[in-house]
């Protein structure tokens, strides 16, 4: 079986490779091109094609696959707001995703992210750096004894609670479908008193119609002052333009996005020298309480491994027609 795998960085080799020693049936051809219309015809000859989130995997990007035989689309990801699924099932292609990598991987930065901007942690190393030992603006609160808000508890968000737990804070959660495993310590909420009661909210959801920009001007009024908002999920959960204006109210104590809107051009790029004139990014990181990383989430050594291995048996398993759940559907 013959994978081409769109937009390759070092990490995904490393990863890959070892893993695909053990799966001798299965060869895999690395380019450093994003998948888009113009570059899937690359995959002319291939069985598959392997793609980030990133990618464009619409109905034009998923007709010239078809027209070049490509009948599987492997997401290295979870996320699949970026596919066309309607277009995939008419053109026959079967899309397999990685629901599952490492959900502790991507709680624990959702975690690093609120402490960080609770206690100004990237502040104080570079104050440090600068010998100054003063501690202006670096005031943060206590963790214990506040409620938590987890908006989804599936695998990632119920590890999230976890977390909370353990710094013994209160944890609510809203979610349409409730994790009976638990219901021991965490009570559900609508999502108005989940927003009224958290000191922290977490968000742990995919992005669909209905979860969309659910992080509005409308939402951030009903929150508390002094919240501390994380979002590792997907950045169009949250409406930046009214994110920038909730902290230009000071109704944050703090922001941590892995995930943000604008991040299509910038995923895993250097753009240190370019010049971005009108980048809601650069807006949001002119705010001393936000924090962005580079949606990072997933980036560990046990998470890369499960995602390689992961989608090399998706591979397998959609070219024998096998139903294993990891379908895109």
């Amino acid at each position: 079986m013959k994978i081409l795998f769109y937009a390759t960085k070092n990490y995904d080799q490393k990863s890959f490779d070892p893993v695909l020693t053990r799966f001798p049936d299965v060869k895999i051809d690395y380019i450093e091109h994003e998948m888009e219309p113009m570059t899937a015809e690359f995959a002319k000859g291939y069985d598959a094609v392997c793609v980030f989130v990133s990618a464009n995997v619409g109905r034009k990007t998923l007709e010239v696959l078809a027209d070049n035989g490509v009948k599987i689309v492997l997401l290295r990801c979870a996320g699949f707001n970026n596919v066309d699924i309607e277009a995939a099932k008419e053109l026959g292609i079967t899309v397999m995703r990685v629901p599952a990598y490492s959900p502790e991987a991507v709680a624990e930065l959702a975690m690093g992210l609120a402490l960080c901007v609770n206690r100004r942690l990237y502040k104080a190393y570079n104050k440090v750096r600068e010998n100054d030992y003063s501690l202006k603006n670096l005031r943060g609160v206590n963790m214990r004894g506040k409620t938590a808000g987890i908006v989804g508890t599936g695998k990632i968000g119920a590890y999230m609670a976890e977390e909370c737990r353990g710094f013994g804070m209160k944890v609510i959660a809203y979610d349409m479908y409730e994790n009976p495993n638990l219901k021991d310590f965490v009570t559900y909420v609508s999502m108005d008193e989940l927003l009224a009661q958290s000191d922290l909210i977490s968000l742990h959801c995919p992005l669909t119609d209905d979860t969309y920009h659910m992080i509005n001007i409308e939402s951030i009024k009903k929150m508390k002052d002094g919240v501390i908002l994380v979002n590792t999920s997907r950045g169009a959960l949250i409406s930046t333009n009214d994110l920038i204006e909730g902290i230009r109210m000071r109704k944050f104590l703090g922001v941590g996005l892995d995930v943000y809107e604008e991040e299509t051009g910038n995923v895993y790029e250097d753009r240190s020298d370019d010049i971005m004139e009108h980048s809601v990014t650069s807006r949001l990181l002119s705010f001393p309480n936000v924090m962005i990383t580079s949606h990072q989430g997933f980036y560990t050594m046990e998470a890369l491994e499960a995602i390689a291995e992961t989608t090399i048996q998706n591979a397998l398993d959609a070219k024998e027609g096998l139903h294993t759940g990891n379908e895109v559907k």
